[in-house]
């Protein structure tokens, strides 16, 4: 990792919480996975206010360009919500690969998927988005 460990800014950290808080009786297991993955995630992040925060962590409503092993490159926004929405690039934090982006920086490199087809990719954007999209919306 870029910064030796997860970064996320106070009130994403908080809101993170209230979503698990809110999901731990979840009986989808793909969600469930998810959000344990994402509780251990934030459980070892680094916490820091929003003015300290390095401008090329993924935070929520962040848009992120990856570029997969193979040069492909998508860009899509990482959202609080349930909704997220692969026709509009959005991607909910409470799925799996929105949990493994949170907290990460520009450079850092990930792989993900099922042990039959992990797909390794790049963090090589972020760009912070400040508005609030449905951030309480679970």
């Amino acid at each position: 990792m870029k910064y030796g460990s997860l970064i996320m800014e106070k009130k994403d950290y908080l809101t993170l919480k209230r979503i698990l808080n809110f999901h731990r009786y979840y009986e989808d297991y793909a969600h469930k996975d998810a959000l344990e993955q994402l509780g251990e995630r934030i459980d070892g992040a680094l916490v820091e206010d929003e003015s300290d925060m390095p401008d090329d962590v993924v935070r929520l409503n962040s848009k992120v360009t990856v570029e997969f092993a193979q040069g492909a490159q998508q860009t899509f926004q990482l959202v609080p919500s349930t909704r997220g929405n692969l026709k509009k690039s959005m991607i909910s934090v409470v799925s799996t690969f929105g949990a493994s982006l949170v907290g990460l920086a520009v450079g850092d490199q990930i792989q993900f998927g099922f042990p039959s087809d992990i797909q390794s990719f790049k963090i090589i954007g972020v760009e912070q988005s400040h508005q609030l999209l449905s951030s309480f919306d679970f």
